[in-house]
């Protein structure tokens, strides 16, 4: 009986572990992997020694879903990078999308993934304005699924236009847009990740705009730090600018110089991903620029101490490529529902932060609440409370902030029981 009961146990302790599990997500530039250009070649960028930097990169980070831009329009390069820097010592379970490239361009984007817990179940083009934007829908492989009970995940990978004239910018906007129409009729309540590099210069811009503000606020996205401002050569910004890794010294023609000062790359998030109404939540502070310490502003990332990654992955870093790696982990739960919120786990998000003239909150309860949004200084000083009727799910609240100073200041959300959430605001101009 000892035997059996033991048996019951494991088969218990099993089952709890596979209806929960983290993923995690990574999106790269690889910086021309495989294509030969003017500028960059197999001299200073060499796809054998990017494969030794990347398995370096790739054995820190074990991503669960991979997903690139700037890599060959080339089915035998995009395999060549799954065997020589994913698929080693002894790790056999990645998988690959397929090829597809109706822009016709030299470089495109593609997706790797974890096939023991992830398959492929369709892939799409959202658009082809000068670059392919990819969606790739992905399900949880799990014991249940043949009956019918699985997690999504969409990945929207995209390349916008480089540059910084007004020119970049609008036809950044109309990728952006084009996306997001096509996005809208598909997957406007799923778990959507929209991730790539944006080549933003600010929070500002159209494209950005488009994407966390869009006119259809069911397909809008999140920022999952919040991060909106004026990225461009900004100190403030350090601890998450992702471009470049290599200042004007360390540049060898290939990369880019001028050193970390730059974000230029994302993961984006939708409600259902930030608020887990889906099966699929985003784990709270696990959003990072990889190798990143803040430390680098306009320098090398390789240069000196890393207070993130040892020496040896700071070098892959700042020798893989002139991005950094973007990365997050969602946690997959299939018992996951709307009714196993409670009051004292609602939870909320300022979109955008900084703030110029109009906060936006949305914030998730789980059942009819009233509560009080209380607007302080920070020093503890309440400066504004207003009362908000609250129902069940997703909840949104605005209100003009156009005269408070710039500066932090701190919102406190609390329920009739007083359970609250705590969030900084950040006033701007």
């Amino acid at each position: 009986m000892k035997t059996l009961f033991s048996l019951a146990v494991f088969f218990f302790f099993s089952v709890s572990l596979l209806a929960q599990d983290t993923l995690r997500i990574m999106h790269y530039n690889l910086l021309y992997y495989g294509v030969v250009t003017g500028w960059c070649n197999n001299s200073n960028n060499d796809p054998d020694d990017k494969n030794v930097h990347l398995r370096a990169i790739l054995n820190e980070v074990k991503p669960d879903i991979f997903t690139v831009n700037e890599i060959a329009a080339s089915e035998a390069v995009q395999n060549e990078l799954m065997q020589n820097a994913l698929n080693v010592g002894g790790v056999n379970h990645y998988r690959k999308a397929m090829l597809r490239n109706q822009a016709g361009s030299d470089i495109v984007n593609m997706l790797y993934y974890d096939s023991r817990k992830l398959r492929l179940k369709k892939q799409y083009t959202a658009q082809n304005y000068l670059r392919d934007i990819d969606v790739y829908e992905l399900y949880y492989y799990s014991n249940d699924l043949p009956m019918g009970d699985t997690a999504f995940v969409v990945c929207v990978v995209a390349h916008l236009k480089a540059g910084s004239s007004g020119s970049d910018a609008d036809k950044r906007k109309v990728m952006a847009e084009n996306t997001m129409r096509w996005l809208a009729p598909r997957f406007a309540s799923e778990n959507v990740l929209f991730m790539g590099d944006f080549n933003l210069y600010s929070g500002s811009e159209p494209a950005f705009q488009t994407m966390t503000s869009y006119n259809n606020p069911e397909i809008s996205f999140i920022d999952p730090i919040g991060q909106g401002g004026e990225w461009n050569n900004n100190s403030f910004y350090a601890g998450i600018h992702t471009q470049s890794t290599n200042s004007s010294n360390d540049a060898d023609g290939c990369k880019a110089g001028g050193g970390m000062d730059d974000r230029f790359d994302f993961i984006l998030i939708s409600d259902e991903v930030r608020f887990g109404t889906k099966k699929v939540r985003y784990v709270q502070n696990s959003y990072k620029a990889f190798g990143q310490d803040g430390q680098h502003f306009n320098g090398s990332i390789g240069s000196g101490n890393n207070g993130v990654v040892s020496a040896q992955v700071a070098q892959a870093l700042q020798q893989m490529s002139d991005h950094l790696p973007v990365i997050l982990d969602v946690s997959v739960d299939k018992t996951l529902d709307v009714n196993e919120f409670s009051p004292q786990t609602f939870m909320a998000v300022i979109q955008p932060n900084p703030v110029a003239n109009k906060l936006k909150l949305s914030y998730y309860v789980s059942g009819s609440a009233r509560m009080q949004l209380r607007l302080m200084d920070i020093y503890g000083k309440v400066l504004n409370t207003f009362a908000l009727q609250s129902q069940p799910g997703r909840n949104t609240f605005e209100t003009d902030i156009q005269a408070l100073r710039t500066g932090i200041y701190i919102l406190q959300l609390v329920d009739d029981k007083g359970n609250k959430e705590v969030l900084r605001l950040i006033k701007s101009n």
